[in-house]
């Protein structure tokens, strides 16, 4: 029989090839107990990217900017219910334990940023940091690429809006808070849970929910406009919570809330059903069948403006209580419009000739 590949401090239990490859791997039992022995710590392997290029354009019509960073491909927070798992697969590696612990770095990020703002043809729209893998994940710590983006972003008074689960976002306060007097600047902390066992199986390597509601409070001292993404709600896993969450955050501070239902794209589905039976057993195919009903029988449907509230009784009454709690509290308001109008393009010149003398 095959084993759930259980490593501490991490999403997903099995590491299975992507959609483009040709052959797949498991662990099997050889008769001799040789899956009894405990897995090893599963280590973090940093890969440079060589990206030549590093904002990425959209034209989806149910999301409120047509660019984005993203610094890191892969992200170590390992939340099991991550759409951008799937990305990986264009790299060769697995969309499972790979995503979480084969992480790709963009270090020449914000030099590359530096020279696309710089282009005589660019025109100054919001760029929205966190949409795919979470800018502030643990390895941000080291190699502060983050930073080093808001650092070309302030010094261009570029707008930036930014989602993260991370509390690292208070390292960067003084630049946020100097860009938030401009109106440069927006952030969403998504929270997916209050329940700290739950969060803890979910999204194993994110901050803990009572600290990013310590990190809303702490942006809002800052005078840093803050918003509350509940994200992803799991039917009768943790939906009953919608109001909780929301409730919190407006204690915190929050000035505006969203949420975005569960979404199993392409590999992601195979990886939460098996990571449910792992941890849900009794609940899995309850939790399963719910999100069917929200996505047209399916376990995604991507289709643009329902993809990410689906359709469905559930997925309307889920709406209903969001929108009603949300008015009640004052958070159904859009932050404050962040300003294009201040954008400079930066010293591209300059900045090389001071790089003599690093």
């Amino acid at each position: 029989m095959s084993k759930p590949l259980i490593h501490k401090g991490r999403g997903s239990i099995s590491n299975q090839a992507g959609r483009f490859e040709k052959h797949s791997s498991s662990a099997e039992d050889d008769g001799w107990g040789s899956l009894d022995a405990p897995l090893t710590p599963l280590k973090t392997e940093v890969i440079i990217d060589t990206s030549k290029s590093v904002i990425t354009y959209n034209q989806s019509p149910d999301i409120p900017f047509d660019r984005s960073i993203n610094p890191y491909r892969g992200c170590e927070h390992g939340c099991i219910y991550c759409f951008a798992r799937p990305s990986h697969a264009y790299l060769g590696l697995s969309p499972g334990l790979d995503f979480e612990s084969r992480i790709l770095v963009k270090p020449n990020a914000a030099q590359l940023l530096r020279s696309e703002l710089a282009k005589r043809n660019y025109q100054c729209a919001p760029i929205a940091l966190g949409t795919n893998t979470d800018p502030y994940q643990p390895l941000d710590r080291k190699h502060q690429v983050m930073r080093q983006i808001l650092e070309v972003l302030a010094e261009a008074r570029h707008p930036v809006m930014i989602v993260t689960k991370s509390a690292l976002i208070e390292r960067d306060v003084d630049l946020l808070s100097e860009m938030a007097a401009q109106g440069l600047v927006s952030v969403h902390l998504s929270v997916t849970t209050l329940q700290r066992s739950l969060s803890r199986n979910l999204e194993p390597r994110a901050a803990a929910p009572q600290r990013r509601l310590q990190t809303i409070a702490a942006l809002r001292a800052a005078n840093i406009p803050v918003g509350v993404l509940v994200a992803p709600i799991i039917p009768a896993l943790n939906d009953h919570e919608l109001e909780s969450i929301v409730q919190a955050a407006h204690a915190a501070g929050a000035m505006q809330a969203d949420y975005i239902l569960l979404r199993l794209p392409l590999e992601v589905a195979d990886l939460f059903t098996e990571w449910l039976k792992q941890h849900y057993p009794l609940k899995a195919e309850h939790i399963l069948g719910l999100i069917y009903q929200s996505r047209g029988g399916k376990a995604y449907d991507p289709a643009f403006n329902q993809r990410m509230q689906g359709t469905g009784q559930i997925a309307e009454l889920i709406n209903q209580r969001f929108r009603l709690f949300s008015r009640r509290l004052g958070l159904d308001q859009p932050l404050p419009r962040l300003r294009c109008d201040l954008f400079r393009k930066p010293n591209v010149s300059g900045h090389q000739q001071l790089d003599i003398f690093d």
